[in-house]
Formats: C-alpha cells, structure tokens, sequence
C-alpha cells in the first residue's frame, strides 16, 4: 500500500508531457500537446497532453489518465512499477503505508515468494522454448496446424519432453517446493488422493515428476509480460488434450486470458476483442490477422474477465461451437456480461458450425469467410431473448410463462439505461403481454415513450422536477452537476468500472478540484479495487481538496436519489457542458470549409440527443 499523500506529491512533481513525449511524438497546440494516439491507430492528430492538469485523453479512442495510468496502459507496468519508476526519476522514495512488523514480514514473504515463482516459470519457459527448436516432431506438428516460426516465436510456444523428470536438468535442486507451488512438477499421491495419473516405478520412487510432458507448450503471461502459467497440447488425439497449470499465487483462471498480453495493441486498433476457447485458436486468429483474439484458460468466461477486457475496448465478441457444449458456453459467457453491457459497450456472439472451432474454420475456408461470420454475430439483446426462449413453446401459455421466467434474472443483471428499457417491450411482445404487465410484474416502472415538460427549474438536474432533492423545509437549490457525480461516485465507487472510456475521459478533464479527486479515486480502484465511503474516507490524503471531499458526500440531502440512473444522467449534464463549449469555439472561428461545418453540425447534434434523454429521464 503506498499512501495517497505520497502518490499526490508524485504527480505534482511529474512532468506528464515529458513522461509521455519518451513514447509519443509531441507537439505543442495552443496550452496543449497533441500526438498520434498510442492507444489505437490514426492518421491524424487526436491524442492531447495537458501539462496544467498533468493528464492525456484521446478523442479518438477515450483513453485518459494520468502518467502512473500511461506507464500501466502503455507499457503494461503494475500500479507498483509504475510509481516506482516515476519516483526514480524525480528522486523520491517510494514509502509504505504505516503497518506492523509481522504484517510487514508478511508481505515481505509474499512478495518474494510471487518474484521467485515468477523466475521459475520464466526460467521454465525459456527451456520449453530452446527444446522446441531441438525437437522436429513438435516443429513439424505446429506446421501443420499451419502456423509460422514468427507467430511461435510472439507467443513464445515451446515444447515440454517426454521424460518424466527432464526439469531436474534445468534447476538446481528439483525437490525444492516452489517448482510444485508453481505447476511445474508434482508429488505423486501414494493413497487418499488422485492417482489416476500413471506414474513409473522411477517415479513413485522418488515421489515427484514433470508436470507437462511431451506437449507443445503455451506460455500465459500477464498483463506485465511475465509468464504465470502454462497450457500444454499433446501432439496426437490422446486424452487429455490439454492440461494447464494449477491455480497459484500468480495464476487464477477465472481472472486470467490467455493472449491478452500480445493482444493489447490489436485490441485498440481493432476496437474489439475476440473472445475464443483455446490457445491454439488464439494463435491461429493472429496468424490470419485477427491479433486481438483472447481465450479463457479451459474454464467458463467469468465476470472477471469480462471486466478485464473492457478496461482495454468497448467491443467484445464471444466465438463459441454451434454445438450443445458451445451454447452451454454462450449461456454463461452471457450471465457474466450483462452486468457491465451498458448502453456505450457492444457485445456480440458469435456461432460457427458444429464441425468447427475458429482454429479449424479459418484454417479450411480462410480469413475472408471469418469475417463474413464475425459480421453476423449475433447481439447481446437477441442472445438473451433466445436464451430466456429455449424449451419454452411460446404457442402456449406455459411456454410464455416459462420465457418470463427464465427472462427476468437476465434482464435484471443489465445496468440501467436505454438498453433495458427497450428490450422491457420486446420481451413483453414475445410473451404476449402488455409492457405495464410485464413491468408490473417483474416490479419495474414503466418505460415512458415520449416526454413530458418539465416542472422544476431549467437548472435543475433531471430528478429534481420528481423530488429528489426535496428537504423537509422545502425544495433545496439543486446542487452543480460536477459536484453530484463526486458525490456518487465517492459513495458507490463500484459504479466507476460502470462508466465508459469516454465518461471517464469527460470527468478526469473536470477543472480543479474534481479532477484531481477524480484521479485520485481511479488510482485507489486500480490499486485495491471498488472501496465503501467508509474506507475511502480513512485513505483520504491530508490535503485541502479532502475536506471538500467530505462535505461532497455528507452534503447530499437524505432523500436524494442514489441510483446509477443517477450517475448516468449527472455524467449527460456534464457532456452537454463540454459539447457547447466546443459549440462556442467552434462557432467563433467562423467555419466555412465542409469538414469544419460538418464538426459544428455532429457537435449540435450530439447535444440535442443528450438534452433529449434528460428530458426523457425526467418525465
């Protein structure tokens, strides 16, 4: 833990621009610095540093942030790495918050048990990559399944022999009990336990033996590029096809991708990630060009991994089998998505034939025909309608039933917005129902098609002609829009993984304060993820900015609404703020040629749909 005191006092003596002018080409634009954006690819120009707010956004693509924030985008540095490099380089030393001497020791420990672990594997991979190029068998199969040296050589593939103790060759001492703690070798179970593994008598005898054996290996890296874990593929159709490394303290599938590391740049110039079920349909799609594929490691997608992805893009395709066993896949991959597919995230899925996974199709009909089917994916909406529709016959009453049954749990994961109100009608179509049943039934106001005037103020927030903001003496001055969404977000600050690229671009830009207690709060979620108010208010740094902090929150009347419907709305004021700025300064400029009018007219337009669904949220 290192105290926020400490990572304010970083920040105000780094110099952004100069941190990011060592990987991007600089130049300055007015009290800007403007740049090609390294986060996806353009021709022109959308990238800006602004040295007054020591902070980068792209208008292209949204990334925002800080320099700890570039330094893990960019270079894929944890939040540690990247404090401590920009500390060095401003000769501070980075503290520790102030702990016991046992917890001290404790992670002390851990900390070097993870770095110890970590020089094993890599240690481990560096070997399973020199036997590959000692071993034409394993060439040969890689080959076939049509992949080059340079694709093996991006992913690192190796190549694990057949003997059963060839890693007592590499270190020094194989009984040491950090190569079973890493996955590398294991102990055989002599009773109690599984011995369904056959192990020969050289082994039993000794009681450990290599854990991948005769197998093509991928490594699993993570998000800094050290290897975690491996996967291993036999060369033939035995069983099991593929074994991987057991959880440790640096490898949990249900948190981890295999590929997302080589696929971090495909993923922003793509704008989509691919989400696939093996290692060799990963390495398959970037050898036909499709670089941003991901696969989960031999377990179900999970929340975590959904998550994961959207910090990279807003875009993500699920490929699955045609078959029982790749609906079933579908099924789930679509429970863990629907809780972060907000209305500015597309997530779509995809079904091959049952004959093929991705590896197989775009092997036998190529990269053109994948394309063709990635642009029939199906949507995140008609997934879930057809989820809630298996084995129900909708030409009964019961097989409707059974459609709002199996409906409701789905629809009730999605987060408020636009998207949950539509498909309200949709599944009350499908099931026969008029949309005020349905809502009444699943206990959810009624979607409201048109708008209504509104009777509070004109500068009120969109809830304040329903009352929200009500005290008991009356109807209190509805507070500014900037101080509302601080004022949420410090309360619920699981809602900041909710917001979209763009949204968190919008608030980093606020002016003074907000945006430094913004930047603040998005450092802390990175570090130890979604806090209560409670634990926030104990980490607020000493600073003068904190009582501000604290009086955001404590300042909210008891019956103000605190919905994420809430936060939405706060954020669509804040953008129709910026966007008639940009209106003014685009106007004062005069514009006559076409791409300056067509701006100004895209600008309009955009504020006239945000003013449309506040109005639209407030009736």
């Amino acid at each position: 833990m290192i105290p926020a005191g400490f990572l304010q006092e970083l920040l105000s003596r780094v110099d952004i621009v100069d941190v990011v002018g060592r990987h991007v080409e600089l130049r300055r634009g007015g009290a800007n610095f403007m740049g090609l954006c390294p986060f996806h690819a353009e021709k022109s120009p959308s990238f800006s540093v602004t040295p007054s707010k020591q902070f980068y956004y792209c208008f292209g693509c949204g990334a925002s942030g800080d320099a700890i924030r570039f330094l893990t985008e960019h270079l894929g540095l944890s939040f540690i790495e990247a404090v401590r490099e920009l500390a060095q380089g401003v000769g501070m030393a980075v503290p520790e918050e102030q702990v016991s001497p046992e917890e001290r020791q404790r992670r002390d420990t851990l900390r070097q048990r993870r770095l110890s672990l970590g020089e094993l594997l890599n240690q481990a991979a560096e070997f399973y990559r020199a036997q590959l190029r000692a071993q034409p068998r394993a060439v040969d199969y890689l080959k076939r399944r049509g992949l080059s040296g340079t694709i093996a050589a991006r992913f690192g593939l190796g190549y694990a022999p057949p003997g059963w103790r060839t890693l007592a060759g590499v270190f020094a001492r194989y009984d040491d009990p950090l190569l079973e703690e890493a996955g590398l070798v294991r102990q055989r179970v002599v009773e109690g336990g599984d011995t369904s593994d056959e192990t020969p008598p050289e082994a039993a005898d000794r009681g450990r033996y290599d854990w991948f054996r005769d197998r093509v290996m991928f490594p699993i890296r993570g998000v800094d590029g050290q290897v975690i874990g491996f996967g291993g593929r036999v060369l033939d159709d035995s069983k099991p096809k593929y074994i991987n490394s057991p959880e440790t303290p640096l490898f949990s599938k249900g948190r981890e991708l295999y590929g997302l590391f080589e696929a971090r740049q495909a993923l922003r110039d793509k704008g989509c990630a691919l989400v696939v079920e093996g290692y060799m349909d990963v390495v398959a799609l970037a050898q036909a060009g499709y670089a941003n594929a991901v696969a989960t490691l031999g377990t179900a997608c999970t929340a975590d991994h959904v998550q994961k992805l959207f910090r990279y893009t807003d875009s993500v395709v699920f490929s699955f089998d045609g078959d029982a066993a790749g609906r079933r896949a579908a099924a789930r991959a679509l429970e863990a998505a629907l809780p972060h597919a907000s209305d500015l995230r597309t997530v779509r899925f995809l079904f091959l034939p049952p004959e093929h996974d991705p590896d197989s199709f775009v092997r036998e009909r190529g990269a053109e025909a994948f394309e063709q089917a990635l642009a029939q994916a199906v949507p995140l909406s008609r997934q879930l309608i057809e989820q809630a529709a298996a084995d129900a016959d909708l030409g009964t009453a019961e097989g409707r039933s059974r459609l709002v049954a199996q409906a409701r749990p789905l629809w009730s994961a999605l987060p408020e917005g636009a998207l949950r109100r539509q498909l309200l009608p949709e599944l009350a179509r499908r099931a026969q129902l008029e949309v005020a049943d349905l809502a009444a039934l699943w206990g959810s106001p009624v979607p409201t098609s048109g708008a209504r005037p509104r009777t509070g103020p004109a500068s009120a927030p969109p809830w304040a002609a329903r009352g929200a903001l009500r005290s008991p003496a009356g109807r209190r001055a509805p507070a500014a829009p900037a101080d509302l969404a601080l004022r949420l977000l410090l309360r619920h600050s699981d809602w900041w993984e909710r917001l979209s690229a763009e949204d968190h671009g919008l608030l980093h830009g606020l002016d003074g304060l907000h945006g430094r207690v913004i930047a603040w709060l998005e450092r802390l979620l990175t570090d130890q993820g979604p806090l209560t108010w409670a634990a926030l208010d104990t980490a607020l740094p000493d600073e003068p900015w904190a009582a501000q902090a604290r009086q955001w929150v404590t300042a909210a009347d008891p019956d103000e609404a605190q919905d994420y419907a809430d936060l939405q709305r706060v954020v669509r004021m804040l953008w129709v703020d910026r966007l008639q700025l940009q209106a003014q300064q685009l106007a004062a400029t005069a514009p006559t040629l076409r791409d300056e009018l067509e701006r100004l007219r895209s600008v309009n337009e955009q504020i006239r749909r945000l003013k449309a669904e506040l109005a639209a949220g407030a009736s």
